[in-house]
């Protein structure tokens, strides 16, 4: 058996051409006019114009950052605290060291960058390692927030 002797294994079905009278009636299930009704119509996929209006996107599951979550150093807080006063989202809102997102009390992340002089009290807020030993370092507590 060479090439030009096969054969496909099953009957290739013809193109139906419609809009050329006959049982269909006469526009043939093409409506009246326009490019729906044209031969050779192609359209874009409704698909493509999805996928373009995407973002793009950082890997497989990436979700982004949270957007309700403000991020501040030690060094922010360094004049604005006595010694062992409590340091939570609502007292940093008051001294408009964070903002409200959204209308709403944000929730704080601490970061390492600066010294911290005065023992503070910490509620409420998330950190980094770096912060948590600077904090204990210069007698500080934390309190963990609860979950």
């Amino acid at each position: 058996m060479q090439l030009h002797e096969l054969k496909p294994k099953h009957k290739i079905k013809e193109r139906k051409r419609v809009g050329r009278g006959g049982r269909k009636g006469s526009y043939s299930g093409k409506g009246i006019k326009g490019q729906s009704s044209r031969s050779g119509r192609r359209f874009e996929p409704v698909i493509r114009s999805l996928i373009k209006r995407y973002p793009k996107l950082r890997g497989y599951r990436f979700k982004g950052m949270p957007d309700n979550i403000a991020v501040l150093n030690l060094s922010a807080l360094k004049g604005k605290f006595e010694a062992s006063e409590i340091v939570n989202p609502q007292a940093l809102l008051e001294k408009r060291i964070v903002s409200r997102i959204n209308g709403k009390t944000p929730k704080v992340k601490i970061l390492g960058k600066g010294d911290l002089t005065k023992p503070l009290n910490f509620e409420g807020c998330d950190f980094s390692k770096s912060v948590k030993e600077k904090i204990e370092k210069s007698g500080g507590k934390i309190k963990e927030k609860i979950k």
